[in-house]
Parts: structure tokens; C-alpha cells; sequence
């Protein structure tokens, strides 16, 4: 085994010798940390630009916010195999996270578009990561 193809012994989030995620809680903890990070960053961005009178604050989307899960979980995608079973984790984890962060941005409907888009944001997080990783594994099983 080359020293590339190790995993990272203290690295988080855990990952195997493929680069793949071991446990759905690093993947949650992970996922929800950067989007902690992105609601952050898009705060102090939205109240930059309304500081300087660029915009009222609480204007910006909230769900901006995704982009550092989506790019967690596109890294998990690329580390498994190419096959049926990652594309098809992917796709319903996708249709599943996009209908329920909808749903959520639905009931947060009136709240300023940070909080509604970041409160979907946070749902399409969990439900992607709780539809992706067991999805994965499963069908992974399933075809060899």
C-alpha cells in the first residue's frame, strides 16, 4: 500500500484507505460545522455590504450557506468507486435533500431570506448526509 492510499490517522473527518468517510457522525459533524461556517461568513458579508449601503442586512440567501457541505459530500462522491451505486446514493440523497430544504424554506416562508435560506440549507445538509452515507453503503454491498 503506497503512503498515499493511507488514511489520515488523525485526521477528521475519519476516513478509510479510499479517501471515503467511516461513520455518518463525522459526516454530520462535518457537514454541520461548515454550514455553521457559511451561515458565519454570509453574515459578516450581508452586513459588509449593508454597512456600506449596499443592501439591507438579513437580505442575502441563506441558502449560499450550503457550499461547504456540497463540497464534503461531492469529495465523499469522488472517493467511492465509479458505479451504479454511488451515482444512485447521489441522485435520491439530492432529490430527497432539495424537497425537504423546499419544504422548510415553505414553512419559514415571511422570514427574512438568511434565516428561511439557511434554516433549508440546514436541512438539505441532513438529509443528504442521512440519505447519502447509509444509501451508499448499502448499494454498495448490494452490487459487489
Amino acid at each position: 500500500m503506497s503512503e498515499s492510499s493511507q488514511p489520515d490517522p488523525g485526521g477528521f473527518p475519519r476516513r478509510d484507505a479510499q479517501g471515503r468517510v467511516v461513520a455518518l457522525g463525522d459526516l454530520l459533524g462535518v457537514s454541520l460545522a461548515g454550514m455553521v461556517i457559511g451561515l458565519l461568513a454570509l453574515l459578516l458579508l450581508d452586513w459588509g455590504f449593508a454597512t456600506v449601503g449596499a443592501g439591507d442586512f438579513g437580505r442575502a440567501n441563506g441558502w449560499l450557506a450550503i457550499i461547504l457541505p456540497a463540497w464534503l459530500y461531492w469529495e465523499d462522491f469522488r472517493a467511492w468507486e465509479f458505479g451504479a451505486a454511488r451515482v444512485v446514493a447521489a441522485l435520491a440523497a439530492a432529490a430527497l435533500a432539495v424537497v425537504g430544504g423546499l419544504l422548510v424554506a415553505g414553512l419559514a416562508d415571511g422570514l427574512p431570506p438568511m434565516v428561511s435560506g439557511g434554516l433549508a440549507a440546514t436541512a438539505f445538509t441532513v438529509v443528504y448526509a442521512v440519505v447519502w452515507f447509509p444509501g451508499v453503503h448499502w448499494l454498495a454491498r448490494r452490487t459487489g
